[in-house]
């Protein structure tokens, strides 16, 4: 669950910045995440909301594609207890 939100977070960067809030308007995440996902999650996820479940599940459902500096923010993210 904690990967979710932490793609999420990512991915509300990236979708953020293809589809129209600005990506430091994201609710989730943090700054290495918004830095090293934002890529992931216009590839695997845009279209979905940043904030929404679905980006979660998109993450989650792509976890093996997203590029290694992604993932060790999210493991990183998810060590730190989300913050």
């Amino acid at each position: 669950m904690r990967s979710t939100i932490l793609a999420l977070g990512l991915i509300t960067v990236a979708t953020s910045a293809l589809a129209a809030p600005d990506a430091s308007a994201s609710k989730r995440g943090n700054k290495d995440l918004k830095t090293y996902c934002s890529g992931d999650a216009v590839t695997f996820c845009s279209g979905n909301d940043p904030d929404s479940s679905e980006m979660d599940a998109c993450f989650k459902k792509n976890m093996d594609k997203i590029s290694e500096n992604c993932r060790r923010a999210i493991t990183a993210y998810k060590g730190s207890g989300g913050k």
